[in-house]
């Protein structure tokens, strides 16, 4: 089968994402993270191919069966789903930053690993800002005690924040959640003296642009770039 749809879908979102940030002035800001779950091989291939830099994997089984072809490829990978504490030592010195960190429990043992490791590893908290019961994250009124602890630990490098957020009506609904979600870190990262603005991954293949218009540094990308022609439209997954 042709993967020429990889090609088309990804220069697609790229034009998205650049539109969005043209509109905002903020031309060149956004990393692009192919959430590479829905791919097979010679689709994470292919997109590599195409210059894709950053991958984002939500399980670790499927880090590791997709490791020799990221590694092959030179992709630089982050660690973007739920990760239980027991899976920390398979991805320690595989990923480049966990966007998870949703407790101290995970937080310590990520520090541990990466000190085994004689590595810091880069980490986002992730905020349940929508408050949603089915959906991972820290509280809005935990995460600072959750970002002080973070940064105690030495082998850990606190970056910024990530968010999942709601399904919403329009672009207008994501776009204010999504600014929420920039001035609570702002005011976070005040809170907390760290002179470095917060990173700030969010949006994915339904709300990407969005996130960008509201001042995403990172946004995760899968079935938009996976879809094949029949199939290529909007969903309300990563």
């Amino acid at each position: 089968m042709s993967l020429g749809y990889i090609e088309e879908n990804l220069n697609a979102v790229r034009r998205e994402i650049a539109a969005a940030e043209s509109a905002v002035g903020r031309e060149g800001k956004t990393l692009m993270l192919a959430a590479v779950k829905y791919g097979s091989d010679a689709e994470l291939s292919e997109l590599l191919a195409r210059g894709v830099t950053h991958v984002g994997e939500n399980r670790v089984q499927q880090l590791l069966e997709h490791y020799p072809v990221l590694q092959r490829g030179g992709a630089k990978i982050h660690f973007i789903g739920s990760l239980q504490t027991n899976k920390v030592k398979y991805i320690i010195d595989k990923v480049e930053m966990i966007h998870s960190v949703d407790s101290l429990r995970l937080a310590a043992e990520i520090d541990k690993r990466a000190r085994q490791h004689g590595t810091v590893m880069d980490v986002l908290v992730e905020v349940n800002a929508a408050r949603e019961e089915a959906k991972t994250g820290v509280l809005p009124e935990q995460a600072e005690e959750l970002c002080r602890a973070v940064l105690a630990l030495p082998g850990l490098r606190l970056c910024g924040v990530m968010t999942m957020g709601p399904v919403m009506e329009n672009d207008s609904a994501y776009e204010a959640y999504f600014n929420e979600v920039r001035r609570f870190a702002l005011a976070l990262w005040q809170r907390l003296g760290l002179a470095d603005a917060p990173v700030l991954s969010m949006g994915m293949s339904h709300s990407f642009c969005p996130a960008v218009r509201a001042g995403a540094d990172v946004v995760r990308v899968g079935r938009r770039l996976f879809a094949q022609p029949e199939t290529n439209e909007k969903n309300d997954s990563v």
